[in-house]
């Protein structure tokens, strides 16, 4: 079924999820994650994803100054430790960070270390929500280096944040880009007091659309949420971490409230074999979606 592009083996990547819950301690975080990507590693990931935001409490919660002390240069301290674990493990390591670009400008970050530990780059979070307990907007600046992908020992990745997995628009450039599989960062959860309907309609939704990603790109998705209870029990992390192939197929689920390190062997050669059987890319009318670039088409 699968074409092997690759030759023997090679289109056959293991990734490693991290789903876990956070607590206030920066650095015990950071420790916990980097225990948790030892775990990935030993059971054979290659390239290893954190939650967006890992190394903290969700903080935006609250608008609150105080929390921009969080902050931090990229590269920096935490790319610099996880750059000696990626070389010492030999894996790829996708860190979710609240970057410090200047005095009064900061982003949601992700960072890119490649398996020798060298820095590959970084991609700034290009949507910015501002809903009730979401209040992202207030710590951050919109992504101004586009988006990116990231050309690994294992694979050419590309990395999007949370908000941005709600619009197709940002994985197709992505995978326009080359990119062979996308990886998202996320922390959504459900309010307190919630019904239990709304609850999975919420989480169906958000599973729907990137899985809608992979099969409309002909490219892998893997989703990686947080769990846990945050802002005084107000805010339940939904987890539900997944990894889905080129045809939005379901390799791996993770639970909504368990914390779980898994590794998902994901076949890259299958792009192949979905592009040529559903080839969205070649009937693409790119001569017709000028009207994509506003805001509204209003009548007149």
């Amino acid at each position: 079924m699968c074409l092997n592009i690759y030759g023997d083996g090679m289109s056959r990547i293991k990734v490693g999820t991290v789903q876990m819950s956070c607590e206030k301690d920066k650095a015990k975080n950071l420790n916990k994650a980097i225990e948790k990507i030892g775990q990935a590693a030993k059971a054979g990931a290659q390239i290893i994803c954190l939650q967006e935001l890992f190394t903290s409490l969700y903080f935006c919660d609250v608008e609150d100054y105080d929390n921009f002390d969080l902050a931090e240069s990229i590269p920096g301290p935490s790319t610099e430790i996880l750059g000696k674990v990626a070389k010492g493990l030999g894996v790829v390591i996708i860190a979710s960070l609240f970057e410090k670009r200047t005095h009064g400008l900061y982003h949601n970050t992700v960072a890119v270390l490649d398996a020798d530990g060298a820095y590959l780059g970084k991609y700034r979070k290009m949507h910015i929500p501002d809903d009730p307990a979401f209040y992202e907007k207030f710590y951050f600046t919109p992504g101004d280096l586009g988006y990116r992908v990231f050309s690994t020992k294992f694979a050419k990745i590309g990395v999007l944040i949370c908000w941005d997995q709600w619009y197709p628009e940002a994985s197709r450039i992505t995978a326009l880009m080359g990119a062979e599989v996308l990886f998202y960062p996320t922390a959504i959860g459900w309010a307190a007091g919630q019904d239990e309907e709304t609850n999975k309609d919420q989480y169906n939704a958000w599973q729907t659309i990137q899985r809608s990603h992979a099969i409309a790109n002909g490219v892998p998705v893997v989703s990686v949420n947080r769990v846990g209870d945050e802002q005084q029990g107000a805010m339940s992390f939904w987890g539900g971490s997944f990894v889905a192939n080129a045809q939005g197929k379901l390799l791996y689920l993770g639970s909504h409230d368990k914390e779980e390190v898994e590794v998902t062997e994901i076949d890259l050669g299958e792009s192949d074999f979905f592009r040529k059987h559903w080839p969205f890319l070649r009937d693409r009318r790119i001569d017709s979606y000028n009207p994509i670039t506003k805001r509204f088409l209003d009548e007149d």
